[in-house]
């Protein structure tokens, strides 16, 4: 069965309050289509889980601008002014995380773990109210798996069965988080129809993705 839909089919999953991860590097690999749909439908109280917040005025940076997000779970929040202006005015709660702890645990969620043990961040603010475990003389954090409502995602082709193919840089976090949440709504640059795509140029499977939109 076809999973192509419109993206007003699509924005009506998004509702006040949901946890969104978003695929994407400084906008690169990120579903701007999506995010216009969540601008326009004007949802608030978003807890995003991303990279980063991009710039004011492209991907999710539009979200921050438009103030629909309560809280940003991230890895840096440099190239946003707004951003940081929000978080220093108490307007917006963010989470950073290094960047390769944030890829782990959202993969940990997709890999259904309770947690990993990681030595990034011992001893810096990092480590503050998590818990530290000694294995072997050395100490470690215990990083939580992150988990989101819905994911919204990037491809570069599409089959009407949902298996996508990543171009490159874009692929980042997209793959990762097609395991990590409840729903997951891809937006593709080429939909092709259902045997079109080679097998082994496949990197995220249809049984993950729950809606496709064309970009």
């Amino acid at each position: 069965m076809s999973k192509l839909k419109t993206k007003e089919e699509a924005c009506a999953k998004f509702q006040d309050g949901q946890v969104i991860m978003f695929g994407g590097f400084l906008a690169v690999g990120t579903p701007e289509s999506l995010v216009d749909g969540l601008v326009e439908k004007g949802v608030k109280n978003l807890t995003i889980i991303g990279n980063d917040t991009s710039y004011t005025d492209r991907g999710i940076g539009r979200l921050i601008a438009s103030r629909q997000i309560k809280k940003a779970i991230v890895s840096h929040i440099g190239t946003n002014k707004e951003t940081g202006r929000q978080m220093t005015a108490g307007e917006l709660d963010v989470e950073l995380v290094p960047q390769g702890t944030l890829a782990e645990r959202i993969r940990a969620a997709g890999a259904g773990l309770g947690g990993f043990l990681t030595p990034t961040g011992v001893g810096t603010i990092v480590e503050e109210g998590k818990q530290k475990l000694t294995v072997n003389g050395r100490e470690y954090l215990l990083e939580l798996p992150l988990h989101a409502d819905i994911a919204i995602l990037k491809a570069w082709k599409a089959d009407k069965s949902g298996n996508l193919v990543y171009r490159r840089a874009t692929r980042n976090f997209n793959p990762l988080m097609a395991l990590a949440a409840d729903f997951v709504i891809a937006e593709a640059e080429e939909i092709v129809e259902v045997g079109e795509l080679d097998p082994d140029d496949v990197m995220t499977p249809g049984t993950l993705v729950d809606m496709i939109v064309k970009a």
